[in-house]
C-alpha cells in the first residue's frame, strides 16, 4: 500500500537534540522489544503476557528516573504509575497511555508476525506499534531526554498506563476513585489518537461515546433439518437479520425509539469546520478498497465520521459456517453491535433503547438475550483552552504547520473519565498516521512522527510550565 507522506520535523534547540540523536538506535530497539510482548488483554491466554508488558514498563520507569513506580492490581490487568515531582509550585501534568492491545488476527493478512516487528518504508510495522504501545514510547524516551541532560522536567509528571483499555477499561475507573492521589493533577495529556488525512499533525478535540452489546437468540434446543423444519419453526438466523435490517430506515436513520432524544445538533459553526477540513473523500475510499460512501443522508462523511451517532454490527454468526452444504435451520443466532454516541447521549440509557428495540423486533418463538458489553462517555474538549494551545504551539514548532482541530469517531472512554470524574482539561495530543492500520493487520507507525512526537511532547512540557 501506499502510505502517508512522512512529515519533515524540526530537532530542539538544547541538548536533547543530542541526546536522542546519539540514542537513536537504542531507542528503536527498545522501541522493538516493547512490541514483542503479545499484551492482549481481550484473550485470557494472554494474561501472563499483560502483566510482562507491565513489568517491562515499570522497569523502563525506574531505568529512566521516575519515582513512586508501581504496578497496581486491579480485578484484571495491572496499571503502571510513577511520577516525577519536581517542585509542587509547577503545573501537574498526568499522561495516560495503553500497553495492552488487540488481537493479531487475521494473521494471514500480516507482512511479518503481529509480535515480530521489523522496520520497513520508514515505519515500525507490528501490533501496538501505533496503538498504543509506540506513544508510550514517545513519551518514555521524552522523559529520559529531559532528566539525562536537564536533569529535571520543566513540569510535575504522573504516568498513568493502563492494560485494559481494549477492553472498554472495565477496571479503571474504581481504580481512579480508590487511588485519587496517582491521577490528581492540572491537566492530562492522551497519546492515544493521530493525525489527521494527508499525514496532516492535528488535535483532536472530540471523541464520539460507546456502547457495545451482544445479543443471542435461540429458537430451539438443536439445529433442524431445514426439509422438514424449514418454513414451519422460527429460523434464528433470519430472525436475527430481520431484528437488526429493522434498526435503520431507508435513509440511513436510527428507528430506536429515543435514539437521537438527548443528540446535540451540529451548529452551523460546526458544519463549517468540518467542511474546511482537507478531507480527500476519493483517496479516503481508495485507501481502504471502497468504492462509495454510505450512512446517514443529510450529512457529509466527516460530519457522519466525527459529529452523528452511529449503530453498526461488528460481528454476526450462526449455523453452518464451514466448507461445503449442510442444510440446517441453526439453533441459535448471535450478533455484536456498538453505536458511537455524541456529546450528551447516555451510553446506559442507549444500551437500554436498543436492547428494547431488539426485544420488541423479534418474532414469536424466539428467546432473546442481551449482554451489555461496555460503555463510554463521548468527549469534549473546548478550544481556547490553555493546554491546548500549548500542545498546538508544540506541534506547530515541530512540524511546521499549525494543527487542525478534528473530532474523531473513536472512543476513548478514559478521555472523558478524567474531563467528568475528576475535572481536569484533557489534550488529546498523538502522533500516529491516518493509516496506522490500528486494529487491523499491519499496523504501524510512522518513525517521522515518531521521532517528532518526542519532540513535540518536550516542546509541549515546556510550553505547559508557563501556563497559570
Amino acid at each position: 500500500m501506499a502510505y502517508a507522506p512522512t512529515l519533515a520535523w524540526k530537532g530542539l534547540e538544547g541538548p536533547e537534540e543530542a541526546h536522542l540523536v546519539a540514542t537513536a538506535a537504542t531507542r528503536m530497539a527498545k522501541y522493538a522489544e516493547f512490541l514483542k510482548i503479545p499484551s492482549v488483554s481481550a484473550l485470557p491466554e494472554n494474561a501472563a503476557d499483560c502483566r510482562a508488558a507491565a513489568e517491562w514498563l515499570a522497569a523502563e520507569l525506574r531505568r529512566i528516573g521516575a519515582e513512586r513506580v508501581e504496578v497496581s492490581e486491579t480485578g484484571g490487568h495491572p496499571i503502571v504509575v510513577a511520577e516525577k515531582i519536581v517542585n509542587s509550585s509547577l503545573p501537574t501534568v498526568v499522561i495516560y497511555g495503553h500497553y495492552d492491545v488487540q488481537p493479531g488476527d487475521p494473521l494471514d493478512l500480516w507482512k511479518t508476525s503481529p509480535f515480530e516487528p521489523i522496520v520497513r518504508d520508514g515505519r515500525m510495522l507490528g501490533r501496538g506499534s501505533a496503538d498504543d504501545k509506540g506513544q508510550i514510547v514517545i513519551h518514555l524516551s521524552a522523559l529520559e531526554a529531559l532528566v539525562t541532560t536537564r536533569g529535571t522536567l520543566p513540569v510535575n509528571v504522573k504516568y498513568v498506563f493502563e492494560g485494559e483499555e481494549e477492553s472498554s477499561s472495565v477496571n479503571l475507573e474504581s481504580w481512579m476513585a480508590a487511588n485519587p492521589d496517582r491521577c490528581s493533577g492540572d491537566a492530562v495529556i492522551i497519546s492515544d489518537s493521530g493525525f489527521f488525512d494527508g499525514n496532516r499533525p492535528a488535535l483532536t478535540v472530540g471523541l464520539r461515546g460507546i456502547t457495545y452489546i451482544q445479543v443471542d437468540v435461540r429458537a430451539s434446543d438443536v439445529d433442524l433439518h431445514s426439509g422438514s423444519y424449514g418454513g414451519s419453526v422460527v429460523n434464528p438466523a433470519n430472525a436475527l437479520a430481520a431484528m437488526i435490517a429493522s434498526l435503520h430506515d431507508e435513509n440511513g436513520h436510527i428507528t430506536v425509539p429515543g435514539f437521537y432524544d438527548d443528540v446535540v445538533e451540529l451548529t452551523p459553526a460546526d458544519r463549517a469546520a468540518f467542511a474546511a477540513l482537507p478531507f480527500d473523500e476519493p483517496g479516503y475510499l481508495a485507501g481502504i478498497g471502497a468504492t462509495a460512501t454510505a450512512g446517514e443522508r443529510g450529512f457529509s462523511t466527516v460530519e457522519r465520521r466525527g459529529g452523528r451517532p452511529t449503530l453498526d454490527v461488528n460481528g454476526i454468526w450462526g449455523g453452518f459456517m464451514g466448507d461445503g452444504s449442510k442444510t440446517i435451520i441453526p439453533a441459535h443466532a448471535h450478533a455484536k453491535i456498538s453505536c458511537r454516541l455524541v456529546t450528551a447521549q447516555d451510553p446506559e440509557k442507549i444500551s437500554r433503547q436498543l436492547e428494547a428495540a431488539l426485544r420488541a423486533a423479534a418474532p414469536a418463538g424466539l428467546q432473546v438475550a442481551v449482554q451489555n458489553l461496555g460503555n463510554g462517555d463521548a468527549f469534549l474538549t473546548p478550544l481556547g483552552d490553555p493546554y491546548l494551545n500549548a500542545a498546538a504551539g508544540a506541534l506547530e514548532a515541530t512540524f511546521g504547520v499549525p494543527p487542525l482541530y478534528i473530532r474523531e469517531g473513536g472512543s476513548i472512554p478514559i478521555a472523558a473519565l478524567f474531563q467528568k470524574e475528576l475535572g481536569l482539561p484533557v489534550v488529546l495530543l498523538g502522533f500516529t498516521p491516518p493509516d496506522d492500520n490500528a486494529h487491523a493487520p499491519n499496523e504501524s507507525m510512522d518513525l517521522g512522527n515518531f521521532e517528532g512526537g518526542i519532540r513535540a511532547v518536550i516542546r509541549a512540557l515546556d510550553a505547559i510550565a508557563t501556563v497559570g
